[in-house]
């Protein structure tokens, strides 16, 4: 994830969290790198095509793994969940967001959004 968001700078990447459930912990055992399809300036904002996502979830089963969540960059700024990201969010995937400073990994956050997509909690984030 943090190559494809610094390959990816100062555009925004996105891409898929392939893993497994352990009890409440998500394990994220393989990311899968997918096109920022946004029209706009990628440098502001991501946007996944669902057959994109549904190739991710296709992927993860043929792996015997889940989809359990996206990944999408912030490019010089910090790592947390906009508005934006709420409302195009699902309440079944967790959401990492990488600080991409200058070019560099600076940190990481983890989000998990309500089922109303009205607020996110903080997840704890082990790497």
């Amino acid at each position: 994830m943090v190559s494809h968001a610094r390959a990816s700078y100062p555009n925004e990447c996105c891409g898929a969290m392939l893993g497994t459930t352990d009890g409440e912990n998500k394990i994220v055992v393989e990311s899968m790198a997918l096109e920022n399809a946004f029209e706009g300036a990628k440098a502001a904002r991501y946007e996944l095509r669902p057959e994109d996502l549904l190739a991710a979830d296709k992927a993860a089963r043929e792996r015997n793994m889940d989809l359990i969540g996206i990944y999408h960059s912030h490019p010089d700024c910090d790592a947390y969940f906009s508005k934006t990201d709420l409302q195009n969010s699902c309440p079944w995937y967790s959401f990492v967001v990488l600080s991409i400073q200058k070019g560099e990994f600076h940190h990481a956050n983890s989000w998990l959004p309500n089922f109303d997509q009205t607020e996110a909690a903080k997840e704890e984030l082990s790497y």
